[in-house]
């Protein structure tokens, strides 16, 4: 398991220390996990699951596929609960709140906008 950690991580271009602060964890423990010297507990595997979206049975035997595949409602709900959890004056719950009070009619604006700077269709 500690070279599929590793794989994930290195094809995510996260650091050690970016890896681990997306799942609560010291840069330390991350290094022990590639290394082999720790095995991670179920709540950091189940951690690593919901934070990166990977399939529990690839993390810890290599079976395929290695990324869950979600519904847009699903990938939604996960956004709305890791915004709702993090301070009020975090940039992106100041950006939704924000959308939230924009008319309707400029919806269709936000979206072509979005979809330009990300370059998604």
């Amino acid at each position: 398991m500690n070279e599929r950690i590793k794989q994930l991580r290195v094809e995510l271009e996260l650091t050690q220390l970016q890896f681990a602060e997306k799942i609560g964890l010291s840069r330390n423990y991350i290094a022990m996990i590639e290394m082999g010297a720790r095995e991670p507990s179920d709540r950091t595997i189940s951690d690593i699951c919901r934070v990166f979206g990977v399939s529990e049975a690839w993390l810890r035997d290599g079976t395929e596929p290695m990324y869950v595949q979600r519904s847009e409602n699903e990938r939604m709900a996960m956004l709305f609960n890791d915004v709702l959890a993090e301070a009020d004056e975090s940039t992106r719950k100041r950006g939704i709140a924000a959308a939230l009070d924009m008319p309707p009619e400029f919806w269709d604006n936000i979206l072509e906008y979005a979809k330009k700077i990300t370059g998604s269709k």
